[in-house]
């Protein structure tokens, strides 16, 4: 990591770290940690909390770092510190957390969030995949992407185990190493079916 505090700090910004207010468990807010990709003021630039590949907001660094997901180590100290887990729901914005249906909002708010999780492993490149669908990204990630996660979400935790919860954390590795693999797939055959609009690009 140390290399990467250099590089960030001698590029870009000059900055470091990002810290972003994410839903945790309980709903209680908590800032998660990440090495900066992108503008400080991103949030609040045109795209606001979608991300797009070539996006004009991303640092020098940033698409190597948010390709290997080594802008998501400096989540261990939330790991170390309670916040989050190494497995577990996505933490998101409190905007997005409100585009889930009740009972899946209840899932993932009764849970501590993860480093990885079924949602992040089926949506590992969600920026690619909003070029693919083309039109409306934010009608696509709210009206399509969002429920589904919410929908796979609900499906962790109603399958938890300490077999499911490994598998994630090999299919994670997996995904860095191979990430146009469909692994995640073939090895859970009872996902809930995705949306006819995503279906051609989610399954093999």
């Amino acid at each position: 990591m140390l290399p990467i505090m250099i590089a960030l700090k001698l590029t870009g910004e000059h900055y470091i770290f990002y810290l972003q207010p994410r839903v945790g468990k309980g709903g209680k807010d908590f800032k998660i940690l990440k090495f900066a990709t992108m503008l400080k003021d991103s949030p609040n630039l045109a795209g606001g909390f979608i991300t797009q590949k070539r996006d004009p907001r991303i640092l020098p660094m940033g698409n190597f770092l948010r390709k290997t997901k080594i802008n998501e180590l400096p989540q261990l100290l939330n790991i170390f510190i309670g916040q989050m887990s190494f497995v577990g729901p996505r933490p998101i914005v409190r905007a997005h957390i409100e585009l889930y249906g009740e009972e899946e909002k209840a899932a993932v708010l009764s849970q501590t969030p993860g480093l990885t999780g079924i949602g992040s492993l089926m949506f590992r490149d969600e920026e690619g995949l909003l070029d693919r669908l083309g039109g409306d990204r934010k009608y696509y990630h709210d009206m399509i992407i969002a429920p589904y996660k919410g929908q796979l979400e609900l499906w962790y935790a109603s399958h938890k185990s300490i077999w499911l919860y490994f598998s994630i954390i090999l299919l994670t590795a997996w995904a860095v190493i191979r990430p146009n693999s469909k692994s995640v797939l073939g090895l859970f055959r009872k996902l809930p079916p995705p949306p006819s609009a995503l279906a051609p690009y989610l399954k093999g």
